[in-house]
């Protein structure tokens, strides 16, 4: 017996779960950077990818139970750096320090993934980490990542 679902049923499930994604996705990234995001695809190729982003990345993973925010900010950052996606990359450390990571922990991540990933990748990520938390946070001046955390 073949059994059918009703469009509305299936529309109306898309929309709950594209509206909770919209919700984290802007809480992470910012009310600005997702505002531009969707306003720059609205009307073209990019505004189906928009939607799916918000729905099944924000809305299907990211409101998951299991994991933190900052833990999934955490995997993240190592998985865009293997993949060398440094704009991404850039975005997602800020999304890490509003998710409460630590400019020491997010060093130490890429510390960590340079181990997996390879030297090369590694620098070249930390090239985009430190120029993003030096943006967000200041300069070290001479302290170590973990005595900055506190400033």
């Amino acid at each position: 017996m073949t059994q059918h679902v009703a469009p509305d049923a299936v529309d109306t499930a898309h929309r709950t779960i594209f509206d909770a994604g919209l919700v984290v996705r802007r809480e992470v990234l910012g009310d600005e950077y997702v505002d531009a995001a969707l306003s720059r695809n609205t009307g073209t190729d990019g505004e189906a990818l928009q939607k799916y982003v918000s729905e099944f990345v924000w809305g299907g993973v990211w409101t998951r139970p299991g994991l933190e925010r900052r833990d999934r900010s955490l995997i993240t950052l190592g998985i865009l750096m293997a993949l060398g996606q440094h704009a991404e990359l850039a975005t997602h450390v800020r999304a890490g320090l509003k998710n409460g990571l630590t400019r020491n922990e997010i060093s130490e991540a890429v510390i960590h993934a340079t181990a997996y990933v390879g030297t090369p990748a590694g620098i070249s990520a930390m090239r985009v980490v430190q120029d993003i938390l030096e943006t967000e946070l200041g300069p070290l001046d001479g302290q170590t990542p973990d005595e900055g955390d506190d400033a």
